[in-house]
């Protein structure tokens, strides 16, 4: 069976619905988390696929210097080989961030403020022909709970999905390499325990805890909807059958 490697950042945001999707879809997960102690490996040799998950870290250096967590640059050589040797790879989030910062993009604190719970993103047009995103649709339903934002893609990147207010929501890089910066990982009791560590910030949005939870659990279905097909896509990318057959998407086109 073909394997994943998942780079967990946060112990409060593990693979959960996406890790069952991609289970399902073929592909076996080799899950390493780095805050516990466990080093990423030097090289993707061995792996299908690269997943980098989300995390409360930065994914700029800290004011004195040094990166936010120790791991983190490794875990974009890790981005910059995936995109370098065409292993697929997904950054979810702080998972995206990375790629963006791993080639040469920039993020920051978002000049809009904290953008948290479920909303909807802004398919576009380049997506139309994106072995992944070509079968999403317009407005998708995703979860979201980000301080930062992408400031500035990288060059050559292919913006997928942006938000009003936030606008890159989702890209590609090189042939095999996505970053979003909202969840599609998150069951409601993900959310609620993001909810509980996080009372004061939700104060100071005017947001009412219950509300934040009650609204992820009502859209969780339409979520899995769009995004389980999306995590089928790329395992069967990782495995090397998209693009096969008639009914299949290109890897890129037109």
């Amino acid at each position: 069976m073909a394997t994943a490697l998942v780079i967990e950042n946060d112990p409060t945001d593990d693979p959960r619905r996406l890790g069952e999707w991609l289970t399902e879809a073929g592909l076996d997960l080799e899950v390493t988390r780095p805050y516990a102690g466990q080093a990423l490996p030097e090289t993707l040799d061995g792996y299908a696929a690269l997943v980098v998950l989300g995390g409360a870290q930065h994914a700029y250096p800290a004011v004195d210097g040094s990166p936010e967590d120790a791991w983190l640059p490794a875990a974009e050589g890790l981005l910059r080989k995936a995109v370098r040797y065409q292993v697929p790879a997904l950054g979810v989030c702080l998972g995206g961030q990375l790629l963006a910062t791993a080639h040469g993009g920039t993020v920051g604190r978002s000049a809009a403020g904290p953008e948290i719970g479920p909303t909807l993103v802004a398919r576009r047009d380049a997506a139309e022909s994106d072995p992944l995103f070509a079968l999403v649709p317009f407005l998708p339903d995703v979860i979201q709970w980000h301080h930062d934002e992408i400031t500035e893609l990288p060059a050559g990147a292919v913006l997928l999905a942006a938000g009003t207010h936030h606008p890159h929501q989702a890209f590609r890089l090189g042939e095999r390499a996505w970053g979003i910066q909202f969840h599609i990982e998150c069951d409601a009791a993900m959310v609620a325990d993001w909810v509980s560590a996080n009372g004061d910030l939700l104060a100071d949005l005017d947001l009412d805890p219950d509300a934040v939870v009650s609204a992820t659990a009502a859209v969780l279905a339409d979520v899995e909807e769009v995004w389980q097909p999306f995590a089928a896509r790329f395992a069967a990318l990782a495995r090397g059958e998209l693009g096969r057959g008639r009914s299949s998407l290109p890897l890129l086109g037109p």
